[in-house]
């Protein structure tokens, strides 16, 4: 069976996941409410207008890390024979964990003091944030992973 990487990864699939996960952030991002919702609204708009394209270089970017990341869980849904969005859906704080490992590996060999410091001071919304987005993500992925979920 194809791994995550084989199937999202690479063309012609790739640019598809990339374009429906920058979507994705979007919505997410849309959605937002509240004072937290505006911040994040009003951040998201000076760097998407500051440099057009950056969602989907991130995207790309980071691709690669979140499918290794996420592999072990699409296998232990196949495993209980679970559809992927449901059972990303009911496990979120698991997906969340695997997703910002990534960023935490990436914040802790930054050389910036700053960078590292304001990354600690927003891990923890920035997890409430990326659990409301799992199921969406999961949702994402069975779409594009019909092979990997067979």
């Amino acid at each position: 069976m194809p791994t995550l990487q084989e199937t999202l990864g690479t063309q012609p699939k790739r640019s598809q996941v990339i374009s429906d996960c920058a979507a994705l952030i979007d919505q997410e991002v849309a959605d937002k409410g509240g004072i937290s919702g505006m911040a994040i609204k009003a951040g998201y708009k000076v760097v998407k207008s500051f440099k057009p394209g950056f969602v989907p270089e991130a995207v790309d970017g980071f691709l690669e890390e979140f499918c290794k990341a996420l592999q072990p869980i699409v296998e232990d849904a196949q495993r209980q024979k679970r559809p992927i969005a449901a059972f990303f859906a009911a496990d979120r704080s698991r997906v969340a964990e695997a997703l910002l490992a990534i960023t935490d590996a990436r914040a802790q060999k930054s050389k910036l003091a700053g960078i590292k410091a304001a990354y600690e001071r927003l891990r923890g919304m920035a997890k409430k944030n990326v659990e409301e987005a799992v199921p969406r993500v999961g949702a994402l992925i069975e779409k594009h992973a019909a092979a990997v979920a067979a």
